[in-house]
């Protein structure tokens, strides 16, 4: 291809693995007699050569559709900074030590951890092996970098935003264990302390699936009495309330309003329009992909963790009590 487009082979080689320096006019010539002579990289061999994979091992929940925005804006952040993912699954019978070895077997060499529900000790201890940034999760007591929204605020503005239209009964649905659920859990009982609705505060065991949602909704029909509204954790909980709400025939939000928390792209359909919280899925990925490149390649050691505001979005699952 050198002798092809009138180059050396070390200008090629520059343009064919995106290394800075050539001008544009010399990448469009090399590239163009690439596509000419159907040349394909062997990445593998590049890998072997350099020491250096330049991939991003990304952790996700499969059941989450929040994740799978997440992993979007990833790809995207990581190629424009010419890094790729290698993506491991957490699902019900995959566990998340699992899913961290393979991204390790594959070299990665960053983690991008979404969610991860490991102790903080056992996470400092994989941060001594690859540069760990746990997005979506607080970490108390690890000394590793974290992207995360701030949940308790978040959870509160659904709760002042419902307090605003007039309503006191507001019931939580949980998230089960966790940092994540913890916070969100304390982000609602603080909000209802502070408008002085202390004894209406009533948190309903679940967890972040729709089942989960379903089960609490269907606790509160057979109970005494309604609350007007229901806070679920996320929003494929809160699509569980819906749906087991509607099949009991209790109109939302005319009787029960319900609000979620992610504003993935279920709550967005039409059919849910749930009113919810959103995280920035975007720039949670742009700052996971940058803290990843400024430890592999800028050197930076100390921990740093990014706290990004949530934004209450409102739709129409939420309204005036009846």
């Amino acid at each position: 291809m050198a002798a092809r487009v009138g180059l050396s082979t070390a200008s090629v080689s520059l343009v064919l693995r995106g290394v800075p320096g050539p001008s544009e006019r010399t990448r469009k010539r090399v590239l163009k007699a690439a596509a000419e002579l159907g040349y394909q990289a062997d990445r593998t061999a590049s890998m072997l050569a350099s020491r250096r994979t330049r991939l991003l091992g990304v952790m996700i929940d499969i059941r989450s559709p929040f994740h799978a925005e997440l992993v979007e804006h990833l790809h995207t952040a990581a190629e424009e900074v010419g890094y790729d993912l290698v993506l491991s699954t957490r699902t019900r019978t995959r566990d998340e030590h699992t899913a961290v070895d393979t991204l390790l077997a594959f070299r990665s060499e960053a983690l991008i951890l979404l969610g991860p529900s490991a102790p903080d000790d056992t996470l400092a201890a994989l941060d001594r092996k690859a540069p760990v940034i746990a997005v979506g999760r607080r970490i108390a007591d690890a000394d590793l970098d974290v992207v995360r929204t701030a949940d308790d605020d978040g959870v509160g503005q659904i709760v002042d935003h419902l307090v605003g239209h007039g309503h006191r009964a507001i019931t939580y649905v949980d998230g089960g264990k966790g940092a994540i659920a913890t916070d969100r859990r304390r982000g609602y009982r603080a909000a209802m302390r502070r408008h002085g609705l202390d004894a209406h505060i009533k948190v309903l065991r679940g967890d972040s699936t729709e089942a989960a949602g379903e089960r609490a909704a269907q606790r509160l029909i057979e109970g005494a009495e309604l609350p007007t509204a229901v806070v679920a954790f996320n929003d494929a909980c809160a699509i569980g309330v819906l749906e087991a709400l509607a099949r009991a025939g209790i109109a939302v939000p005319g009787a029960v309003s319900v609000a979620g928390y992610d504003d993935d792209s279920l709550s967005r359909l039409s059919c849910f329009n749930l009113t919810t919280v959103s995280q920035s899925a975007e720039e949670q990925a742009r700052h996971a992909v940058a803290a990843a490149v400024e430890r592999l390649d800028q050197g930076r050691t100390e921990a740093r963790e990014v706290v990004l505001p949530p934004n209450l979005v409102v739709r129409g699952t939420t309204a005036e009590p009846a």
